[in-house]
């Protein structure tokens, strides 16, 4: 049986149906998978209880594997698994990180809303987040879809934002929530400022989008407080709530999304409580069939 996918709201992402992802998948059902993605922007796998061998297995169908951040911290891996991304709040023994920690601290930078690797290029395409530990309450993943959003947006603001180029930087959300002092200078270089157009097409449905979110530094042309400002309200009209899908996990959930289209941000939770999620995300490259139509 191939798998099914059922809307979760009218604009955008859907919920994964008849399909068990902790085998082995072919060709012609990661190519139905990517299809979905290039429609709906958000698939919803429930409790699909992947390890992280078989999260890798499943994400290598969609693209290279990208590290994105990990180059800013470079710390070690605590799965023993390369290119997975430890979201949590636990340290590399898997204790609960206490107040002020770095990680706890950094962390934070994950509630704003963004998009993942939009510092670097090519950006990311896919990142694919599952859940192993949840807290007792909050840490909702909220998505956002920057289609429906420009879609919506008045001719006039089409107009004057059809040719702006923004700069984003991989530590501009970090510095504003931590100050220039917790990074060292050889981290800012890590990853290098890049340019991208304020307006993008999504190539694979062929519909524009905004590229903006919490790594947006600066507009070309604009002065600084003008560029924030217009940054600030395109992001006030994405993410309003008719563009919004809230995630409320469960447990063994994976959701996949695509950076290219989507904004996501995860919601305040108690951080002396227990959260652990796994990311994986991938670059830019064919699936290993033509994609359904």
């Amino acid at each position: 049986m191939r798998p099914s996918f059922h809307p979760l709201t009218p604009v955008f992402a859907a919920e994964v149906k008849d399909i068990d992802i902790r085998q082995p998948i072919d060709a012609e059902t990661a190519a139905s998978i990517e299809a979905a993605m290039n429609r709906f922007g958000v698939l919803v796998f429930r409790r699909a209880n992947l390890d992280a061998e078989q999260q890798i297995a499943f994400t290598r169908w969609f693209g290279p594997l990208d590290r994105g951040f990990a180059k800013v911290r470079n710390a070690a891996n605590r799965f023993n698994v390369p290119n997975l991304a430890d979201i949590s709040n636990v340290d590399y023994n898997g204790d609960v990180v206490p107040k002020g920690h770095p990680k706890r601290v950094g962390s934070l930078a994950n509630q704003l809303w963004h998009s993942d690797s939009s510092f670097q290029s090519p950006s990311a395409k896919f990142s694919i987040l599952t859940i192993h530990s949840m807290p007792s309450w909050g840490g909702n993943t909220e998505f956002a879809d920057m289609r429906a959003a420009y879609d919506d947006l008045s001719d006039a603001v089409k107009a004057e934002i059809a040719d702006l180029t923004v700069e984003h930087w991989a530590l501009h959300s970090r510095i504003d929530i931590l100050g220039d002092d917790d990074y060292t200078q050889e981290q800012k270089d890590a990853i290098p400022p890049v340019r991208w157009p304020l307006v993008r097409v999504h190539m694979a449905s062929g519909r524009k989008s905004l590229f903006i979110g919490a790594h947006c530094r600066a507009i070309d042309g604009m002065s600084v407080p003008e560029a924030r400002i217009l940054l600030a309200e395109l992001l006030e009209h994405a993410t309003q709530p008719k563009y919004v899908h809230v995630h409320e996990w469960t447990m063994g959930d994976l959701i996949m999304w695509d950076n290219r289209c989507t904004l996501h941000r995860g919601r305040r939770y108690d951080l002396d409580q227990r959260r652990e999620l796994r990311r994986s995300t991938t670059g830019y490259a064919p699936v290993k069939a033509e994609a359904a139509e």
